[in-house]
Parts: structure tokens; sequence; C-alpha cells
């Protein structure tokens, strides 16, 4: 089952061969409000899946969290409340267009912090029923697996390892709508690992790019950190021990000098863990397929040791390396709109009572027929 059919149970229907994504460009407004940025842009796309980014507008919370350490879902959503709205006017300005310019709205419609998820959700169905334009809602994790195509005309079929705060798992990415999940976390993602790790360093918030900044200094051979599912041959992860291990250890740092070592550390035995796995990913992928594309994606593939041991593991199995510009690694709104407007070319649309989803695994059929956490009310989890 692809992720067309998916998406069916989420209200999506085929406008057929004559909709209005067929043979043109498209011009679509992405919403993103999943978690903590609140992001509008403008994204058009060429029949040959050429991608410009007219706009794209990311309204940071760091500052409205900052004091807890954390994201607090409250806080989050009355602030995409407050500030979607001037966000999307200064994404219409920049790629000086109105309403009548676009063909089509997206917007997150999960996973994430489900009040967060409902605004940009409500603000996309709302643009939609009065201009009269198609509404796409569009799988968070589907716009990180696109997200390489707004620096690249990029072909499918290719590897995706989609790594962030929230999410950590490898994909067989043969087209929008059309994947297969390798592996994921059966437990915390890297950037949660990464946050958590950081917040027992006393370091502030986001805790990722703080960390590695902080492990600069470091000598990452002088703590002796866990290794996860040593056992196992798969792709998961794991990365709950690490966190547990490293933020014990955190206790004890008495300079920085320790708590820089104890930074290198933690880095090294994350990028580690990505690599083994992707590396596994990419001889199962040889197997079948031979050498193609590996693509990495996410929040976390702006660490530059992380990015440095994939792009080493990709050119030891002969892959091609791709991550997305720098802008569109981190939560925006233009992967939205792209995922939107590629769903759009097929005549993809969904229906305006489409709900948000705290939980929306990309692959729900792999996720539902062998899970790696029991699915709960919400369902099963990406």
């Amino acid at each position: 089952m692809g992720m067309a059919a998916d998406y069916s149970s989420e209200g999506t229907r085929a406008t057929g061969a004559h909709g209005r994504g067929v043979g043109r460009a498209l011009t679509v407004l992405g919403l993103e409000t999943s978690c903590d940025e609140t992001a509008a842009a403008v994204v058009r796309l060429t029949p040959g899946g050429e991608a410009t980014v007219l706009s794209s507008v990311v309204h940071s919370q760091i500052d409205d969290h900052s004091a807890y350490g954390g994201v607090v879902p409250e806080i989050a959503a009355r602030s995409h409340v407050e500030m979607i709205d001037g966000v999307v006017r200064r994404a219409m300005a920049g790629a000086n267009l109105g309403y009548d310019g676009l063909d089509g709205v997206a917007a997150t419609a999960g996973p994430g912090l489900v009040g967060g998820v409902m605004v940009g959700l409500s603000f996309g169905k709302a643009v939609a029923l009065a201009r009269g334009l198609p509404l796409v809602a569009v799988n968070h994790l589907e716009g990180h697996a696109v997200s390489a195509r707004l620096g690249a005309v990029v072909d499918y079929p290719f590897l995706l390892l989609l790594v962030s705060g929230g999410h950590c798992q490898l994909l067989e990415v043969r087209g929008i709508g059309d994947m297969t999940r390798l592996g994921t976390t059966i437990d915390d993602a890297a950037g949660e690992a990464f946050d958590k790790i950081a917040k027992a360093l006393g370091l502030g918030y986001p805790g990722g790019p703080a960390l590695e900044a902080l492990a600069e200094g470091g000598d990452g051979s002088r703590f002796d950190l866990p290794r996860a599912l040593l056992g196992r041959k798969d792709c998961d992860f794991s990365f709950s021990g690490l966190k547990t291990a490293a933020s014990r250890l955190a206790g004890t740092c008495e300079t920085d000098q320790d708590r820089a070592d104890l930074a290198a550390a933690v880095q090294a035995a994350i990028a580690r863990q990505l690599g083994e796995r992707s590396d596994r990913a990419m001889k199962d992928h040889l197997d079948r397929h031979g050498p193609g594309l590996f693509v990495v994606a996410g929040g976390v593939a702006a660490n530059r040791t992380i990015r440095s041991t994939l792009e080493s593991v990709a050119e030891k199995n002969g892959f091609a390396f791709l991550a997305p510009p720098m802008a569109y690694c981190t939560d925006n709104a233009a992967m939205i709109a792209l995922a939107g407007a590629e769903r759009l070319q097929k005549g993809w649309t969904s229906d305006i009572d489409t709900a948000a989803r705290p939980r929306w695994p990309l692959d729900e059929e792999s996720a539902l027929s062998d899970p790696t956490h029991k699915p709960g009310r919400k369902g099963a989890k990406a």
C-alpha cells in the first residue's frame, strides 16, 4: 500500500487528469505549525519538477520556551494563533502575489503538537474556502522527505535518513506518497537526545546547536558511552540509554573541559549510531538496486559532525550524498508547500473536514503491521 491510500483515509481525493495540477507550473502557499515555528511559504513547481521558493517566513518561538528548557504545547499553540495571520501576510507580500495567484494551499495536518497543527490547518481551510482553492493536507514528515528538492532537481527514488527533534527513521522514497520504512527509533529521537543531554549540561534551549558548539573544544574519546542494539542487524535506532548515561555523567562534570569532553562524546556516539544504521540500509539497497542517492533531512542534519560522518558512509558505499540547504533542514513551510504542490500535480486534494493528527506515520502500513510502539488512542506513532 502506498501513501496515496494512506492519505485517502484523511479525505484525499483525486481530481482527475483534467484537474488544476496537470501539465503546468503550480504556485502553492504552505503552512507549518506542528511544533514551535509558525511558518508560511510560497513555492512554484514546474511540470519538470523544478521548485522555486518565492518566499519563506519562519517565526521562531525559542524565546517563548527557553525559560522552560523545552517546548510547552499550550504556549506554542497560543503563539501560533497570534502569529499565523502576520506570517502569512509577509509570505504573500514576499512572493509579490495575491491569493488569486495561488493554485492551492497546503498545510501540515500532522504529526505534531495537535494544538499547533490545528492552527495552521484551520487557517489553510479558511483560505481554501474563501478563495475557492484546493486544500492539500500534508504529512510533516513527507515535507522533510522532499525538502532536498528545494535546493536541486532530485529524481526519485532515493534513500532517506530523516533525523530531527521528534523523529529518526530510514526510508526508501520512491515518490510522493510512496515510501517504505526501513528502520525507526524504538524510543527517543536523536534530536531529543541532543536537547535533553544539553539541558543536563546546563546549556540553553535549543540544546542541539549549543551542544555542538561546546563539543568543538572537547575530547570525544574520554567518556565511554553505551552503544545501543548491538545484537541486532536491522536499521532501528535507540537513544534512551545514551541519554540516561550522559545525563548522569553530566552531574559529575566539574570543569568546562569536562563538559566539553562529554558533549564531544555524545555527539560522536549519536553520529556513530546514525552512520552504522545508514550503512546497513545502503548495503541492503545495494544488494537490491545498486548504488543510488542518499538524502539526509531534518534539523539534526544541520550538525556538521553528523553530516560529515554520513557523507563518509555514503562515499564508502558508492552513494551520492545530498542534504537540503541549511534553511530547509529545520521546520519550515517551503517543504510543506512543495509536498502539497507535488500532490496537487497528481490531482490529490483533501476534504475540508480533514482532521489534525498528533500521530501520522509516513509508512502507515509498516507502523501498524510491525509497530515499534503499541498504538494508542491517537493511532500508531510516526
